[in-house]
């Protein structure tokens, strides 16, 4: 079983070609991993019935030489994404037991190639935090610890089901969205490969919707190969989305061990803060040399407006929030908590129904949206939003291909021991990560060493929009020089 579950999936789609063994062997032993690892909370629905199903359905495929570019491989799917028959809450109470009937087109896409569905991944509460403990399925756990320590630690947020399961080897890849950093940074966390495409590259139809102009689908996987093979099945025009991008999908796959030389790499001198971790600023060095010594030239660039990232994103997420959010009134679906009036019962229901990290976000939302805060908040929010892209189009435009940053600020940190008393603290996580949904730009996190403690760090580089190629040979370099991390098993 431990070997079916270990391979990349590169390996498994090898391996089911070759007849080695068949999807629904792979599917059930997946499915045995996830039952022996309930105590990391990955899965907030298992769909084994419907896993076997989809498995059995394809090895015929397979047999007849009718297999997709996914044939046979086994994947989790965030609960933010709605499966058809299949009940998807966001994490959220106020959802109860949704069941779509409609699928989303990122994952409709993945069932198209011949993906199997092994279930819902958890997440942080309509995607709101940085940690996933939101959900109202309670906490996710890494599956990293500490050396010498049984701390339980944070998986990273809002797509931590996604990135434990794959650090965990409950699926062969996850799919994740990513509004500030939420496929990124627990990528970093957890030695997974995360990738943000460029706003507008995946579909949003089908997702639960958070900030509508920063959330973008994106895989998480256990190599920079594998992230580039789920990406060009995720990615693709959807006439259903008005800000999906027609433009073909490339073999991303390809881009895999392309030569670097001559590129140039960016490395933003306002991304140097102070108290960053010394461990931190090292493996951001030991990055450069790595792309230096695979041909690449490295220039000091200067994004001026960074500093203003982060309030900005969270004046800008929120707003949107508070507008997506208002369809939750226990009117048309999900959880309903009668009152005396019908302006009773939203309030009953939305207080009942939101946690409290979506409620203190609905409010923010609502504040700086409101007659006389917009221009002074929102507003103004927009304007820095316009300044952040313009300093990426200026490095861009001065030859730059990529730009190379830390993924997170730290490694992971305990459940429990940030933001309980100030949200601003779990915030910050997010500061190297915005800036990029701000612009709308490609993003990929890649393992890149570990700290004192054993635990993972991760390397972010930024590309150009519809880039991604560049990203995907940037990161396989990170990758080879670095090696791959795996946890060791305590669950």
């Amino acid at each position: 079983m431990t070997d079916l579950i270990s391979m990349t999936i590169a390996e498994a789609r090898n391996g089911l070609a070759n007849k080695s063994f068949t999807s629904l062997e792979l599917t059930d032993a997946h499915l045995a991993a996830i039952e022996a690892a309930r105590a990391l909370n990955a899965f907030v629905l298992e769909t084994p019935d419907k896993a076997r199903a989809m498995a059995r359905a394809i090895d015929a495929k397979i047999a007849k030489g009718e297999g997709g570019p996914l044939a046979g491989i086994p994947l989790g799917i965030k609960d933010l994404f709605a499966t058809k028959d299949v009940r998807t809450t966001a994490c959220s109470k106020i959802l109860g037991n949704f069941v779509p009937p409609y699928e989303s087109t990122v994952t409709s896409q993945l069932w198209r190639d011949g993906a199997v569905m092994l279930g819902k991944l958890n997440n942080d509460e309509f995607a709101m935090g940085s940690s996933n403990e939101t959900s109202c399925f309670g906490p996710v756990v890494n599956p990293w610890r500490r050396e010498g320590s049984n701390t339980s630690l944070v998986p990273g947020g809002s797509s931590g089901g996604s990135a434990s399961a794959v650090a965990a080897l409950l699926c062969m890849g996850a799919t994740a969205t990513d509004t500030g950093g939420s496929i990124r940074q627990p990528a970093a966390f957890t030695a997974t490969v995360g990738v943000k495409p460029t706003y507008g590259r995946c579909s949003r139809w089908g997702i639960v919707a958070f900030a509508s102009s920063l959330d973008q689908a994106g895989p998480i996987a256990r190599t920079v190969r594998d992230s580039a093979i789920l990406m060009r099945s995720m990615a693709g025009h959807d006439p259903k989305d008005t800000t999906s991008v027609d433009r073909a999908v490339p073999d991303y796959e390809a881009a895999i061990g392309k030569s670097v030389k001559g590129m140039k790499i960016g490395i933003p001198k306002e991304y140097r803060l102070d108290g960053m971790p010394a461990e931190v600023e090292k493996l951001w060095t030991e990055g450069a040399a790595w792309l230096k010594a695979a041909g690449a030239e490295l220039v000091e660039i200067s994004l001026p407006h960074t500093k203003y990232a982060l309030p900005a994103y969270y004046i800008v997420a929120p707003a949107e929030a508070s507008s997506n959010l208002a369809r939750y009134d226990g009117v048309r679906y999900g959880l309903r908590v009668p009152g005396g009036s019908i302006g009773e019962m939203y309030e009953n229901t939305r207080a009942e129904g939101f946690g409290d990290e979506v409620r203190r976000r609905v409010m923010i939302g609502t504040y700086v949206l409101s007659a006389g805060y917009y221009d002074a908040y929102y507003l103004r929010a927009q304007k820095v939003r316009t300044l952040i892209k313009r300093d990426f189009e200026d490095c861009f435009a001065k030859g730059v291909n990529a730009i190379l940053t830390p993924a997170t600020p730290s490694a992971a940190f305990g459940v429990g021991e940030k933001g309980g008393a100030d949200p601003v603290e779990m915030y910050l996580n997010d500061i190297f990560t915005v800036t990029v949904n701000m612009a709308g730009l490609p993003g990929i996190a890649v393992p890149a060493g570990k700290d004192a403690q054993g635990l993972p760090l991760g390397l972010q580089l930024i590309g150009r929009p519809f880039d991604e190629e560049t990203l995907f040979s940037l990161g396989e370099v990170v990758e080879q020089a670095a090696g791959r991390f795996t946890p060791e098993r305590w669950w």
